[in-house]
């Protein structure tokens, strides 16, 4: 037969084992669509997590299962016609950004035949973006046109092709969880952005802070040493909800890893997905410090200031409560800005005065406002409420006196 053919058949049976896991959702039926990412059968989180993410900007993709491939596939539209679907996929490379993305075509609920376009596609998985995008090793004779091709074999007999190669969760050889190295990888789910924060390692057994690492940065594994081999990781960014792992150190096995930590090149990467924090989220400001008595903050709170900010920022319909907490309730000294405007040095002129324990707890959270007003923050968006020490964490002699003297972030309205 002369020419060349749209093809690439699909070799395999339909036949799903009883012992793999039930696929979420609708199974794939005959058609054409426009494919962005695949996911296997355990990935199902990221894979919902991005498609949660291409509707937050506006499109209105899906994921359907193809049974006879075995693979979840997210996918922006389907069509009847081919041309049509091969027009769109075409748009969604120049004008969607989805450079990578390909048409599916099903026949009777079961994959027949893929159709790329460009040079050659391969199997990926990125931090910005956790998912697996698989696209088809090309067979022999294949043309690099605007589609790629597949000259159709003299005997007419269906053309060898390769299954996608689906990325190990790990290679061999990898050391025990306790052994290796190992990054926390802190990200927005909405737009796959990583977020700068820290992450506590606690010893379950005893309750007790072990460590805290930054986020990003590749660390030795710390061994909690107890009897169970419990731990619990908490990753944690102001702005957003913390995210908690619990898992025993001792039972981690490298070839069957939780679906938030996998073995990429030389180190164990363990994923915290944080939500933006919404209303009724209280997030407490502990690293935004005050001189003693004094409504005036410390220089090293700028960075945790700059978080808030950035929060603010992120969606001008936020409003929040600041409430301002003591350690104790003694009248004592206030000493609060003079009109330099200092926020963060006890200048020669400031004021000083005294008052109830309440009335310092308002005044730090009334110096917040004033820094956020004085970058660009409405004034109608931050309100203030001041509790002195009627809300203490801790006893007012105890060793963690300290963490009683805060300020709480409350979401009252997004």
């Amino acid at each position: 037969m002369k020419g060349y053919a749209i093809a690439l058949a699909l070799l395999g049976a339909a036949f799903i084992s009883f012992t793999d896991p039930a696929p979420k959702g609708e199974y794939l039926q005959k058609g054409h669509y426009i494919v962005v990412a695949a996911y296997r059968i355990g990935q199902e989180k990221h894979m919902e997590s991005y498609v949660a993410q291409l509707n937050a900007s506006g499109l209105h993709s899906k994921y359907g299962y193809d049974a006879g491939r075995k693979f979840y596939y997210v996918y922006l539209d389907y069509y009847a016609d081919f041309d049509e679907s091969i027009a769109q996929m075409l748009k969604a490379r120049k004008e969607g950004g989805f450079e990578r993305a390909w048409v599916r075509v099903m026949k009777e609920g079961y994959a027949d035949a893929q159709v790329t376009t460009g040079k050659q596609d391969e199997t990926r998985t990125t931090l910005n973006q956790p998912s697996t995008v698989v696209s088809p090793e090309p067979e022999p004779g294949v043309r690099e046109e605007s589609v790629l091709v597949v000259e159709e074999p003299a005997d007419e007999k269906e053309p060898k092709v390769e299954e996608p190669k689906a990325e190990e969760p790990k290679p061999k050889g990898a050391p025990s969880l306790k052994e290796a190295n190992v990054l926390f990888y802190l990200y927005n789910p909405t737009n796959s952005k990583p977020i700068e924060g820290e992450v506590e390692l606690i010893d379950i057994d005893v309750s007790r802070l072990i460590k805290k690492v930054k986020a990003h940065e590749a660390v030795p594994m710390v061994d909690p040493k107890n009897k169970t081999g419990k731990i619990t990781l908490i990753g944690s960014s102001f702005g957003f909800r913390k995210v908690q792992h619990d898992f025993n150190l001792n039972e981690i096995k490298p070839d069957s890893l939780p679906e938030y930590m996998e073995w990429k090149e030389d180190k164990y990467i363990v994923h915290f997905d944080l939500a933006r924090l919404h209303r009724g989220d209280i997030e407490t400001l502990y690293n935004v410090y005050f001189f003693n008595d004094a409504a005036v903050m410390m220089p090293e709170s700028k960075y945790e200031l700059n978080r808030l900010l950035d929060f603010m920022n992120s969606n001008e319909r936020y409003k929040i409560m600041l409430h301002g907490h003591t350690n104790g309730n003694a009248r004592g000294k206030i000493i609060t800005m003079g009109p330099s405007k200092n926020f963060f040095e006890l200048t020669r002129d400031v004021v000083e005065g005294s008052g109830s324990a309440k009335e310092l707890s308002e005044q730090r959270a009334q110096v917040i406002k004033e820094w956020l007003k004085s970058n660009g923050i409405a004034d109608d968006r931050v309100t203030i409420k001041a509790w002195g020490g009627n809300r203490m964490l801790h006893d007012k002699n105890s060793n963690n006196a300290r963490r009683n003297v805060r300020v709480e972030v409350e979401v009252v309205e997004e």
